[in-house]
């Protein structure tokens, strides 16, 4: 799965904002459905682990100069999900950007 969004916020200012509300991916499930940690390995990458329903879903979000790439890699259990999914990753994402 692949969300794109864009920005005109400049990476230094998208880094700082998605630091702040990293802690919020969580939310963008269902009450009590995941359990997501994160990590920055990279200063433009930060990786995400969801555990769905007893599946991993390991993924993570790119900064780009006009735009935030959010993959995940779907177990085939949850593949069938994908569009629900994606549409729940675009409504709430924005709040990674918010300020």
């Amino acid at each position: 799965m692949r969300v794109t969004l864009p920005h005109s916020l400049g990476k230094d200012e998208v880094r700082r904002r998605m630091h702040k509300h990293a802690d919020e991916i969580g939310s963008f499930f269902p009450a009590g459905l995941a359990k997501v940690t994160t990590g920055w390995p990279s200063e433009d990458r930060m990786s995400i682990m969801a555990e769905v329903m007893g599946q991993s879903i390991p993924g993570g979000v790119e900064v780009r100069d006009n735009e935030v790439v959010i993959e995940m890699d779907l177990p085939l259990l949850l593949s069938v999900m994908k569009g629900p999914l994606e549409a729940a990753v675009k409504k709430e994402a924005g709040r990674l950007l918010a300020p």
